[in-house]
């Protein structure tokens, strides 16, 4: 039963009145570790193709099939679970991926040729499609205004450690133990879904939204009381017209949320198509176009995931001061430069020239790899910000499923140049439609944004 006079308004109060805490860091990390194994599991296959190639003859479009198989789940992933997030709540459905995540990682290790592979990859795919937008905004609606951008960002900069850390032990484990080591150690989130329930609360925004205020009491309750401080609510914090409305996928389309839902499936399109085309291609571009051993494709791999790390760092330091807007901006002009850079060099291009501005685009394409989860989540309401999240996840999916593919199709029919200048046309494309389209929420709380 609920307490009167309990309100909503006043558990969004309350969150936004927590301070940053050892409690906060056990969320934080919690969360972080999912998203860890989720870039750990999802990349996977971009390490493991070099071997791939030569073992079971799989040409450039085989090759771009069973990239964008995992991306397929992921669409799925990402648009049923999202939809069960807003009904069944972020932390039971975050438990669920991490199993899926799990189970077929497993399966994948036991995969006995390319199509068995390819409809593993497929069901992996809807637990990692799943666990990255439910995880954002379970924080999200954990998180202060004031420090928001910063604290989703760390969460993100863990994909990115992931990514770096996947190519770090690949470089190591593929060669000395084989290609199905890496998703024998992907079975490991299986460990985390099984203590989730106990390391983290279900998030009382949420709760709240659902009309259960006495649970959601409860949790932030607990909360209070390992922190040995709170601080005043923000002066503009006006929640007198927040919307109690079931809302549903026609919501996504309606009133203000119309132009923003354009702009985030547009932004996490461009985002994955150009992102998740270098991380995912370019080892095997290394070895198949440029002909550099296998030990060496995978170095040239982790050189450029290790460069991309520092990229979410720098953003963290701007998101809250620059802004959204600037920060994107600035990143799909960054990236989209160098990859028109590297198709006007011509045919004359070397190995290490496609490193080093491979290197620094991926550095500024880790800003909205890891940005567009603090930005997305931000700009839906409660009822809606899961559902909205996973279809914005969808198209960055659509985008990781046609991409490759689009590669592969290229390379068999022209050359790596033309690859190049696609992506640089899509990051810049991203530029116009960010600096045209979106809405700043820096320092904003969340349902001041989106009421």
């Amino acid at each position: 039963m609920n307490k009167p006079g309990l309100s909503e308004q006043q558990i969004i109060t309350r969150i936004e009145r927590l301070p940053v805490s050892r409690w906060y860091a056990r969320i934080l990390g919690t969360v972080a570790v999912a998203h860890f194994f989720d870039a750990f599991d999802s990349l996977t296959i971009a390490f493991i193709l070099p071997v791939l190639v030569g073992l079971w003859k799989i040409n450039p479009s085989e090759i771009g099939l069973l990239i964008s198989a995992g991306f397929a789940g992921q669409l799925v992933g990402a648009l049923a679970l999202g939809w069960a997030a807003e009904k069944y709540g972020r932390r039971r459905v975050l438990q669920v991926s991490l199993i899926i995540i799990a189970l077929f990682s497993a399966a994948c290790a036991l995969a006995w040729d390319y199509t068995s592979l390819l409809g593993f990859r497929v069901l992996q795919g809807i637990g990692l499609g799943a666990e990255v937008p439910v995880a954002a905004t379970y924080l999200n609606e954990f998180t202060r205004a004031a420090y928001r951008g910063r604290f989703l960002l760390l969460l993100q900069w863990m994909f990115a450690i992931g990514v770096a850390v996947t190519s770090a032990v690949a470089t190591w484990l593929v060669p000395a133990f084989g290609w199905q080591s890496m998703f024998w150690l992907g079975v490991l989130p299986a460990l985390l879904a099984l203590g989730l329930r106990w390391l983290i609360p279900e998030s009382p925004r949420w709760l709240a939204g659902q009309g259960r205020l006495a649970e959601a009491d409860e949790a932030l309750a607990g909360i209070e009381a390992r922190v040995e401080a709170v601080t005043a609510p923000p002066p503009d914090a006006d929640l007198a017209t927040i919307s109690h409305e079931r809302a549903g996928w026609k919501d996504l389309f309606q009133g203000i949320y119309l132009r923003r839902t354009f702009c985030a499936w547009t932004i996490a399109f461009c985002t994955s198509f150009i992102g998740y085309g270098l991380i995912t291609w370019l080892p095997t571009i290394f070895r198949t176009v440029y002909h550099l051993p296998v030990d060496q494709a995978l170095r040239y791999g982790l050189i450029i995931n290790l460069v991309g790390l520092a990229g979410p760092l720098v953003c963290m330091l701007l998101i809250d001061t620059l802004g959204r807007r600037g920060s994107f901006v600035l990143a799909f002009l960054g990236g989209g430069l160098c990859m028109v850079g590297l198709w006007y060099i011509g045919a004359d291009r070397t190995p290490t020239q496609v490193l080093m501005l491979g290197a620094i685009a991926y550095f500024f394409l880790a800003f909205l790899l890891t940005g567009v989860y603090v930005y997305v989540p931000e700009t839906y309401p409660t009822r809606m910000r899961a559902l909205g999240t996973g279809t914005a996840s969808s198209f960055l999916r659509i985008a990781s499923i046609v991409g490759p593919t689009i590669v592969g199709f290229t390379l068999s029919n022209s050359n790596v140049g033309i690859v190049f200048l696609m992506f640089g046309l899509v990051s810049l494309f991203g530029a116009l439609v960010v600096a045209l389209f979106t809405v700043e929420t820096r320092g904003k709380i969340l349902e001041v944004v989106s009421p």
